[in-house]
């Protein structure tokens, strides 16, 4: 049995879900997400919990049971309390400013970078060298993460790009000849 796969996920005070056939629909004070979940695994809501079952003990089939449970117990906790990722930029006159449709960005080029948030993400900058993503999705909140990291990724001499909030980036030594 798969280990993850088998654990019932309980669900939190104000949390609501509706299962029609592989369709799972989670509703919470963060928000309302929906999956299709594989139609060859079964989903059972009973006192308070979900339960996954797989119907054999096929490689595949063990493989999405424990897939399939982490997903809608991302889901539960996701609408519960929501996900967080806080990005740092690092650089001499890099920053992040909130605007009505998103973030402006300076990252070193010739001109302003503007990103616009997807729906159901909200970014906010508390301090001009740091970004935050919250949102309901796991998924979606590291996605947008990438994508704002992709935009600058740091590089391994100085460490300037933008980077996760406690990466650690790898530094290279610069030339070693020279006067």
């Amino acid at each position: 049995m798969s280990r993850i796969g088998k654990k019932p996920i309980p669900l939190p005070k104000g949390v609501t879900v509706t299962v029609e056939g592989n369709t799972v629909k989670v509703k919470g004070p963060k928000g309302e997400l929906q999956r299709t979940v594989h139609p060859e695994l079964k989903i059972a809501l009973e006192n308070g919990e979900l339960t996954v079952t797989r119907p054999s003990d096929e490689a595949r089939h063990k493989a999405l049971h424990g897939l399939s449970r982490t997903l809608v117990a991302n889901m539960v906790e996701g609408t519960a309390k929501g996900f967080q990722k806080t990005l740092e930029l690092v650089g001499v006159g890099y920053k992040a400013e909130k605007r009505p449709y998103g973030l402006q960005l300076a990252l070193g080029f010739s001109h302003a970078i503007e990103f616009r948030a997807p729906k159901g993400i909200t970014l906010s900058a508390p301090q001009p060298t740091q970004i935050v993503i919250d949102g309901a999705d796991k998924e979606v909140v590291g996605q947008v993460a990438a994508e704002i990291r992709s935009l600058r990724p740091p590089e391994p001499y100085k460490g300037k790009g933008v980077k996760y909030l406690g990466e650690q980036i790898r530094r290279k030594a610069g030339k070693a000849g020279g006067k």
